[in-house]
């Protein structure tokens, strides 16, 4: 029924997934080695589960058994396994049938009956449901649309399975059985599951590394100092709640404890009788593999691998991460690394510090993760002097630095903090985006309930850091960030940016509008803010200055009278250190307490609106500022806070302990738990989600903490990023939607794909692009309901004639040379040719001009209504996902780079946006006079092209240039189109964890 060739072992269905509890498992074709295994998994399988299986007892598997169970063509007949450390967990298959379920004799036939069988241990896990997720894929790209099962009606947990997987499906009950029927195809409410799933078991995974229960550092050296020994006192002094153990195989035979730490001292994890849930990993290189086994065979939850000499050493040490990866991941845990700084968790219950960082960051809501150890260092030493202390504005929920992320990276951070309470703000320093398409989902996601800070790193191409394995990047960087801002991402440039937006958004509300006040007691410093919002788009009043020896109630009262005002969304404050002889407080360090303590009074009362302070040396007034406004070891009283209008509040925490000081080697700390762990209360696993778009309400942050800074300009920009981000969020609100065309003609759509890849790659590697012939690309465009004007080959002048003839003049004459392509400044498009005559002559002229025909490839086409010439493009970028683009033609696009980009799918709203956004937009509106053109018809070309890219992973590039848009319609005078097989890792396919 199918040819040799197609048998070949699918190297591509191979995938690491998160389960439901956050540990992974490797799901992989079963393959005829797989005998011993499939039969040891059997013999560990309930007598039940076999009874549900087989619809009768069936203790053990025949010989015929294995071998039909492990011998699969991999199109009619396909097995799955779901293995951690080699073994089998679950297995799935599916046979093709004919609709009287028979085996199927027809290749024709597209159903296929589908059975699953879960180890007892395991189920629960959510293995059975990506199993599913993975058998649904394989099926779809071989031609099946349906699976049918049959279940026992007392084997719930699997029909639950099916049922909840969110395909269109019909049950039906005959001779004692559930028989389910369900289509395939992905829908939305599938969609949403299947996303639902993924971040519940993507935010446990991250979970489960930061508040462990016992932590073993690995490679903790005999004597003071180095890697091992230095996070052991990180460890110790940060007052972690768990179990701690010291571990070297280098340690004397006798060791039990290790001074003057006084923690357990093993030489190996097997003499650890309790379990380990994190393994901070500072050994060579060359041991780690040796380690990791260790870990897997314990059971180790997750690994922090601090060693150097992998993918940032070179070739070989690439593959070497590659090895590590692949050794972590097949005993079912997460690794941070390699070449990590470390991880720190500042939950009250939890108080982890495994990082190289000297002491414990104060507690607060903003979640910190980077790819750059150093970015790191400086990120927490930054916040550190702006707000040191549990509760002040500076606090960090998390951090996680990632090193050469192999594999948690942002985006799991991302599904971590999307539903973590603690958590207000997050930051991100990343040095590369490993999958762009998840990460503007994620993005979007979470930027809709709080803000996301990016600061990226390596922007141009060449200067991707060694230790990651990027993709090129083939769009500007303004092109990037134009769409992280339309997944609602709040982009910066520098660190010093990322501490001064995040301390802003982790401490004050949202401005409701750009209206900016502006009051101090210097009035060159209020005009230099006054001149930072109008550079920044902001709308300022005229300032307000007050008297140089305005005194602290001079302050409040102007502050009061600014945030009460109806035509104010924001007040900047300015101060300087005053003098004269009625001040209020003796001029040193008491005046910028009592400034912050007016401020403070003034601010609280009008709790909707933000404030921000610019000082100069006044360093008290920002660090009173900073701090908690409640004494230590109080909390807030109930109603203290007045009530916001969008954020839900958060329940109040209880007293945090006292900071713990930085770790010199003789400082105190708090006594080793020797009893069982702990049972954690802090950061407990989201709780369960069945659809994406049940998004949680931002939590309300703590009052009377109001950022300062040093420079009118830097305060001026992170308060402009807050309106903007405030602006997107309201426009989130209501995002439009993708339209649904009726004349769409998906799926003829994809088997012309299909046939046109076997037809043109048979050779070409996968990854690679190929041009679509001109008539298929127009024949493929049409399926979506993008026609294009027709066009008629003149390799002579009396082909160029007959052309004429049969399109009917006038026409035009167009050179198709790349080099003269579009360029009517050259002489190669020539247009309004009347008749015979004129069209010879032209021709001659062109051919005498520019080159032979064989040169210039000319081509006849007929005139359209004259109107503004447009380009529209889609192409999947490696750096940015799938981006639609548009612009005019010629000069203001290709000189000035005039091009307005939006993420794909792209809604109808952002359409419209999109379309105005570019700056010569005026001349599609009516400019100087001039007729407005057919914006509508424009949008849909846009949404038409959007949906081609976004159903057919295939198609990587579409060109139409020109689109002349006229009052009425439009017309596409070209186009191109290129095609790819696409990778086997897609945010559109099952969920898998990537491979770098």
């Amino acid at each position: 029924m199918q040819t040799p060739p197609e048998h070949a072992y699918p190297t591509h269905w191979e995938a690491d997934v998160v389960l439901r509890d956050g540990g992974t498992a490797r799901i992989r074709p079963i393959t005829p080695d797989d005998a011993e295994r499939l039969v040891s998994f059997y013999e560990q399988v309930s007598d039940e589960s076999k009874y549900y299986r087989f619809f009768a007892p069936y203790p053990r598997l025949s010989d015929r058994d294995v071998h039909r169970f492990t011998h699969h063509d991999y199109i009619d007949r396909v097995g799955l396994a779901a293995t951690i450390g080699g073994e089998f967990i679950a297995t799935v298959r599916y046979d093709r049938i004919n609709d009287q379920g028979l085996p199927a004799k027809n290749p024709e036939d597209d159903q296929a009956e589908v059975a699953f069988l879960v180890q007892d241990a395991h189920q629960g896990r959510g293995v059975a449901s990506a199993l599913l997720e993975h058998i649904a894929a394989v099926a779809r790209e071989r031609g099946i649309r349906r699976f049918a099962a049959e279940v026992l009606p007392a084997n719930s947990k699997m029909i639950k399975v099916f049922t909840d997987a969110g395909y269109t499906h019909k049950r039906t009950f005959e001779d004692g059985v559930v028989r389910l029927e369900f289509d395939l195809e992905p829908t939305e409410q599938s969609m949403a599951v299947m996303r639902g799933r993924e971040q519940r078991a993507e935010a446990r995974s991250v979970q489960r590394l930061l508040a462990p229960g016992s932590v073993a550092v690995i490679g903790t050296g005999r004597a003071p100092g180095g890697v091992g020994r230095t996070a052991l006192r990180s460890l110790l002094d940060s007052g972690f709640t768990g179990r701690v153990h010291a571990v070297n195989h280098a340690f004397p035979a006798d060791l039990r404890r290790l001074d003057p730490e006084g923690v357990p001292a093993v030489r190996t994890l097997r003499e650890i009788t309790d379990p380990v849930d994190l393994a901070v990993i500072a050994v060579p290189a060359d041991r780690v593999p040796d380690v990791i086994r260790d870990c897997g065979e314990h059971g180790v939850q997750g690994v922090l691998v601090l060693s150097s000499g992998y993918a940032e050493a070179g070739p070989d040490g690439r593959e070497r991460q590659r090895a590590l990866l692949r050794q972590a991941r097949s005993y079912g845990m997460r690794l941070i690394g390699p070449n990590a700084f470390g991880l720190i968790n500042t939950a009250p219950g939890v108080r982890l510090n495994a990082s190289l960082a000297p002491q414990m960051p104060g507690a607060g809501h903003i979640g910190l993760f980077t790819q750059s150890g150093a970015i790191g260092i400086a990120l927490l030493s930054g916040l550190h002097a702006r707000g040191p202390g549990d509760g002040g504005i500076a606090g960090i929920s998390a951090f996680v630095s990632a090193g050469n992320r192999a594999d948690v990276s942002g985006n799991d951070l991302l599904q971590y903090w999307y539903e973590d309470p603690d958590t207000d703000v997050v930051i991100l320093y990343l040095e590369s985006i490993g999958n762009p398409r998840k990460f503007a989902r994620l993005a979007r996601r979470t930027a809709a309930v709080k803000p996301v800070v990016v600061a990226k790193g390596a922007r141009h191409n060449g200067t991707a850091p060694p230790g990651h394995a990027v993709p090129t990047v083939r769009v500007p960087d303004s092109t990037v960030a134009a769409l992280m801002r339309q997944a609602g991402v709040i982009r910066v440039d520098t660190v010093t940016e990322l501490i001064d937006a995040g301390l802003l958004l982790a401490s004050q509300p949202l401005p409701d509008g750009p209206r900016i006040a502006i009051l101090g007691n210097s009035e060159s410093l209020a005009l230099l803010a006054y001149d930072a919002c109008l550079t920044e788009g902001l709308r300022p009043q005229r300032p307000r200055v007050l008297a140089s020896a305005a005194t602290p109630d001079d302050f409040r009262a102007a502050l009061a009278e600014a945030l009460s005002a109806e035509g104010c969304d924001a007040v900047v404050v300015t101060a300087i250190p005053w003098v004269g002889e009625g001040a209020a407080v003796s001029p040193g360090g008491s005046e910028g307490a009592a400034l912050a303590d007016a401020l403070r009074a003034a601010a609280a009362a009008h709790p909707e609106k933000p404030v921000t302070v610019v000082h100069l040396a006044m360093d008290d007034l920002a660090q009173t500022l900073a701090a908690s406004a409640q004494p230590a070891g109080s909390a807030a009283p109930a109603g203290e806070e007045p009530a916001r209008p969008e954020p839900a509040a958060r329940p109040v925490d209880p007293a945090p302990p006292p900071p713990v000081p930085p770790a010199p080697s003789r400082s105190p700390r708090p006594p080793v738990p020797t009893g069982p762990p702990p049972t954690l209360t802090a950061r407990q696993a989201p709780p369960a989600r069945d659809a994406e778009a049940d998004t949680p309400r931002r939590p309300r942050r703590e009052p009377l903490r109001i950022p300062a800074y040093p420079a009118a300009e830097r305060a001026v920009r992170s308060l402009a990023e807050a309106v903007r981000y405030a602006a997107w969020r309201r426009e989130a609100a209501d995002p439009g939607r993708v339209p649904e065309y009726d004349d769409i003609q998906e799926a003829a759509a994809g088997a012309d794909i299909e046939r046109l890849l076997d037809r043109l790659t048979p050779d070409v590697p996968t990854g690679s692009s190929v041009p679509v012939p001109p008539q298929d690309a127009e024949a493929l465009l049409a399926r979506y309901g993008i026609h294009t004007h027709p066009v008629l080959p003149a390799p002579d002048p009396d082909t160029a004639v007959r052309a004429a003839a049969r399109l009917g003049y006038p026409v035009a004459l167009k050179t198709t040379a790349p080099h003269l392509r579009h360029r009517p400044d050259l002489g190669g498009v020539r247009l309004d040719i009347a008749g015979e005559a004129e069209l010879r002559r032209t021709y001659t002229e062109v051919t005498d001009f520019l080159g032979s025909p064989e040169e210039l490839r000319p081509v006849v086409q007929s005139m359209v209504p004259r109107g503004v010439d447009t380009v529209v493009r889609a192409a999947i970028d490696p750096a940015a996902g799938a981006v639609l683009s548009f612009g005019l033609a010629g000069a203001p696009s290709q000189l000035l780079g005039d091009i307005a980009h939006r993420l794909i799918p792209a809604t109808d709203r952002e359409v419209a946006e999109q379309i105005r956004s570019i700056r010569a937009a005026p001349l599609l509106f009516g400019w100087r006079g001039s007729q407005p053109v057919d914006t509508a018809a424009l949008a849909e070309v846009l949404l038409r092209v959007s949906r081609l890219v976004d159903d057919h992973p295939e198609v990587v590039g579409v060109d139409l240039e020109p689109v002349v848009v006229a009052a009425q319609g439009l017309s596409v005078l070209g186009a191109t189109v290129r095609l790819a097989r696409p990778p086997a890792t897609t945010d559109l396919g099952p969920r898998r964890l990537p491979v770098y």
